[in-house]
């Protein structure tokens, strides 16, 4: 057991509190759209082919935004053929995720699920194998009002009023070389410049991202950045940062310590972002989108993608529509750890703006379904969940004073990480915090400072004995959350936090 001082004042604010970063992400890839959300067949389904089980999960996720249709699936992707008659739109095959594309869900169906769970549409466009008029082809069928060809075109094909989607991606990790299209910082900073600026010709209130690095690991993370924002300063509010962690060589101490790799990579990004401000004498901060975010058991699949690749010698491998596709099953220890990572995006919340959990379901998803059966709740489910539930107003940042433990991949790792949340209106305070020890309790003691509450509202813990416990079909409630015991007494919070474990406290006055 060891102990964890922490203090809290109204003051400083890092920033109000975002409801952007609890967005998640739609790719079509793998199940996440067919046998995900969409499943005509399914006892549950809605008018539209949705299922309902699953559209009463995403609003408990609490998810705001949602990043749609990709990812590497969007830099090979024609916005045209999802819409229209059904029966007339083409297959294709996704050289992305090697599988066959049926359309039968394209952008107006999506728009319409998504008003249903009260989420705002993040749109991307193909930078990949497309350019300047697809995007602005796609801006005025998606947002266009009566009188023009494309506008009049959604309105043939049911959704009579503009879909106003406000932020859009100027493609996607165009710095891979495993995106269909990939090019260097110079050359896509030039051409997502000039989408930018046609973009805004034609509206300019929307709200732009610019491809930043697909990985802080990336040869070129922080000069792609540099050249990037040179190019496109002027035009974007954005620069997407995308990121995945994982246990590499069941090194638990380093993955429980994801955060402070997060908290480098926010550093890094906003050290050049103005960098660039300042050399042109800009006078806005470009703003940070971790669009792409989450546990992700990569190093696995990979070596059974090139297992398969091997074998398939005559290059006779099939186009699967909706194969299952990177699916993990998330342990209470990966649910700890997203959890912290939405403490790391919640205290940086004044340039990380916007964040999507990647992805929503099925696909690395806090929520699995299967076909014809039922939809549960992943371990990540619940920390992002109570998150979203209970963070508003304003961020604060506790002073913490607790012990480090060292870590091979991030040096020393506080033991605990917390951010809290001030609603002045309200009267209501939240707090998260992670316990980082693989083997210890933590005595957490909170001294509330000048916050005027008196009563523990709520709390919410997600331990468990067996930290690789997880949800699955057979038992789909293993994990849940519960409370934990809780004092506020002379203004100090405390409680005791279980080895790997994430927690959330409100308070009242």
């Amino acid at each position: 057991m060891f102990t964890a001082a922490l203090s809290l004042a109204s003051s400083p604010v890092v920033a109000p509190v975002n409801r952007r970063l609890f967005g998640s992400f739609v790719e079509h890839l793998g199940r996440c759209v067919y046998d995900g959300l969409y499943e005509p067949g399914h006892p549950t389904a809605d008018a539209d082919g949705f299922r309902t089980d699953v559209i009463e999960l995403v609003r408990e996720l609490g998810v705001s935004t949602i990043r749609y249709p990709g990812g590497n699936f969007v830099s090979g992707y024609k916005w045209e053929d999802g819409v229209g008659p059904r029966e007339e739109r083409p297959r294709r095959r996704d050289l992305a995720w090697h599988s066959t594309e049926t359309n039968q869900i394209g952008l107006d169906e999506f728009a319409r699920w998504a008003k249903t769970v009260d989420a705002e549409v993040m749109l991307a466009v193909n930078l990949g194998t497309r350019g300047i008029a697809e995007a602005l082809d796609l801006l005025e069928y998606a947002n266009g009002h009566p009188g023009t060809e494309l506008a009049d075109r959604r309105i043939a094909n049911g959704t009579t009023e503009p879909h106003a989607i406000r932020m859009w991606c100027l493609g996607n990790e165009m710095d891979g070389p495993w995106q269909v299209g990939h090019l260097d910082a110079d050359a896509y900073g030039r051409l997502a410049a000039r989408t930018a600026a046609a973009m805004r010709m034609a509206d300019p209130a929307l709200e732009l991202v610019a491809c930043g690095s697909s990985d802080s690991g990336m040869p070129t993370f922080g000069a792609w950045e540099r050249t990037v924002l040179a190019h496109t300063y002027d035009y974007v509010g954005y620069i997407s940062c995308h990121a995945y962690y994982e246990p590499y060589d069941g090194d638990y101490a380093s993955f429980l310590a994801s955060g402070l790799d997060v908290q480098r990579f926010v550093d890094s990004v906003v050290a050049a972002a103005d960098e660039v401000r300042a050399e042109r004498g800009g006078e806005k901060d470009i703003m940070l989108s971790f669009d792409e975010w989450n546990v992700w058991y990569h190093k696995d699949q990979l070596d059974e993608e090139a297992a398969i690749a091997a074998a398939d010698t005559a290059g006779a491998r099939d186009w699967p529509v909706a194969p299952r596709l990177l699916e993990d099953v998330y342990s209470v220890l990966d649910g700890v750890v997203v959890g912290s990572i939405l403490i790391r995006l919640l205290a940086n919340a004044d340039r990380v703006t916007s964040a999507s959990l990647a992805q929503l379901v099925n696909v690395i998803a806090p929520i699995t379904t299967e076909p014809g059966g039922p939809a549960w709740r992943q371990t990540t489910f619940f920390p992002f969940a109570a998150t979203s539930r209970l963070a508003s107003g304003v961020v604060l940042r506790p002073d913490v004073t607790v012990a480090t433990t060292p870590t091979s991949r991030y040096g020393d790792a506080p033991l605990v990480d917390a951010v809290a949340t001030w609603d002045t209106e309200a009267g209501a305070l939240a707090i998260f915090a992670v316990n980082r020890s693989l083997d210890s309790e933590a005595v957490v003691t909170i001294d509330l400072g000048d916050l005027d509450v008196t009563t523990v509202a709520e709390t919410v813990l997600l331990a468990d004995d067996d930290i690789h416990a997880r949800n699955t079909l057979a038992d789909p409630e293993r994990v849940t959350t519960t409370g934990m015991p809780c004092t506020l007494q002379d203004g100090v919070l405390s409680f005791t936090l279980p080895a790997v474990s994430w927690a959330a406290v409100s308070a009242a006055g």
